[in-house]
């Protein structure tokens, strides 16, 4: 999916792109918008975990045990990503949504957002055919149509943004894609070998062809973070793929771009209306620096259903629309710098200045638990304060002004002592915000009646990091 947009965004000659397009499968829905205000385009793109291609027909018995597809015949959408580009054309977010992710769909209540797509499918195939007494093929694309609208209303919904075009992808594509560009560079913390999904790789930087990027892509057991971590592989792909393709001469050769002009079509569908042409020019300003890959904050990664039989992702819906209003407008203001940054970046010490005890230790919990790195803790012995402040190297730090927030806005003072990539956090009498145990402060964040099974609360889960596609190879992963 991210191959189309990155073609389109690094000049590629229109005569090949008018090819790729013309075979391209299109599809039409009501539930698109029509664009913002702000000129900015807001595309779904989903990854499918389908047993055909794009043009409804069955892969061959070779093609599924390639993709280790197995007999399943879900029509989950496993992959979820809200792309956003502002209307100045320099930069793109985009922004995963978990596939475990517990939201408000419509006519379904609270599920899983990877099944809302099979669900009202399921549910228009039974209207139609066992209430209508319609044929099962005429029902198909209808049904199919209605899968595609729920799930667009529910991306909107959890996330504020209207969404303007949509892009889908199955397994088959995911690999001929990756294959055609001649494999995309990955690198890993650690060696894996995890049956389940065929991941079977050593530690380090390492070319991945299609079936194996499939397979890197699909884990998330023994994983760390477990789906968290399978968005994060997800991204540093498509991030490694898109720095190929801007910054080398991958779409040069006459033979790879007909290698992906015949994956995008039998693999890609496109929402009908779209011209891609108008989108070339919009794209052309598209630097591969400004490509950055979030992730929606959670509330907890291993929650469970409101009846308690699943085991979900818990969002707030909320909290979800500031984040991604917050991350959009950093993007639209040019902030690509903070887009990057991400709480790992930061070493926090936190010193105490008043005579309340263990307050140092349970703000250090505090910022802990959202990401940052724990530093030093313990009473501040010189240098005392009236008032409590966070201090950094330079007044605009990035950490010191992420900290600030969590903190309750507490000024950032510019200290030279401090070393750069840390912050020190002095607490005085004055101290009132999380860790402190008044009214307001506790560092515990409570779901809202409609997101919880109990009337307690969850320790916020450190959010994902955020990665970009510049001129450096993208970062190693578990």
């Amino acid at each position: 999916m991210m191959t189309v947009l990155v073609m389109v965004g690094t000049g590629v000659a229109w005569s090949s792109l008018r090819s790729l397009e013309s075979g391209i499968n299109r599809i039409s829905t009501a539930a698109l918008g029509g664009g913002g205000d702000d000129g900015a385009v807001d595309i779904l793109l989903v990854g499918m975990d389908s047993r055909t291609d794009a043009h409804g027909n069955p892969l061959s018995e070779d093609e599924l045990a390639t993709l280790r597809a197995g007999d399943d015949v879900s029509t989950n959408t496993d992959t979820i990503i809200l792309v956003r580009i502002p209307n100045n054309g320099r930069s793109a977010t985009a922004i995963s949504i978990p596939r475990d992710s517990y939201v408000q769909a419509p006519d379904l209540g609270k599920t899983k957002i990877n099944g809302v797509f099979g669900q009202v499918k399921l549910e228009k195939m039974k209207e139609l055919v066992e209430q209508q007494g319609e044929d099962a093929a005429t029902a198909e694309p209808k049904a199919v149509e209605a899968g595609r609208e729920a799930l667009i209303k529910t991306v909107a919904k959890l996330t504020g943004v209207t969404v303007d075009h949509y892009a889908e992808v199955g397994l088959l594509g995911f690999a001929l894609i990756t294959d055609a560009l001649g494999g995309v560079n990955v690198c890993l913390k650690n060696a894996v070998d995890e049956p389940l999904s065929g991941a079977n790789f050593p530690a380090g930087w390492q070319k991945l062809n299609g079936p194996q990027a499939l397979s890197f892509v699909r884990q998330r057991h023994d994983l760390p973070r477990g789906d968290l971590d399978r968005v994060t592989r997800q991204q540093v792909f498509m991030a490694s793929l898109a720095h190929d393709i801007i910054s080398g001469q991958t779409l040069s050769s006459p033979s790879t771009l007909s290698r992906l002009r015949n994956a995008v079509q039998r693999s890609v569908v496109l929402s009908d209306g779209w011209d891609i042409m108008d989108f070339v020019q919009q794209m052309q300003k598209l630097a591969g620096g400004n490509v950055a890959f979030a992730t929606i904050p959670v509330l907890a990664e291993d929650g469970w259903s409101d009846d308690g039989t699943q085991s979900v992702v818990r969002v707030d819906p909320a909290q979800v629309q500031q984040w991604v209003a917050g991350l959009l407008q950093d993007q639209a203001d040019g902030k690509t710098e903070k887009l990057a940054y991400t709480p790992g970046n930061t070493t926090v010490d936190v010193v105490n200045d008043s005579d309340i005890n263990g307050l140092a230790a349970a703000v250090s919990e505090v910022l802990t638990e959202k990401g940052f790195v724990a530093g030093k803790v313990g009473n501040n012995e010189a240098d005392h304060v009236t008032s409590s402040q966070i201090q950094a190297a330079k007044s605009d730090d990035l950490g010191a002004k992420a900290i600030a927030e969590q903190l309750g806005n507490l000024p950032v003072i510019e200290n030279a002592s401090v070393p750069s990539g840390a912050v020190r956090v002095v607490l005085s009498h004055d101290y009132t915000g999380p860790g402190s145990g008044l009214e307001g402060g506790s560092h515990t964040v409570t779901q809202s009646a409609s997101d919880t099974t109990d009337s307690g609360t969850t320790t916020p889960v450190p959010p994902s990091p955020i990665i970009t596609a510049g001129a450096a190879d993208p970062k190693c992963v578990d």
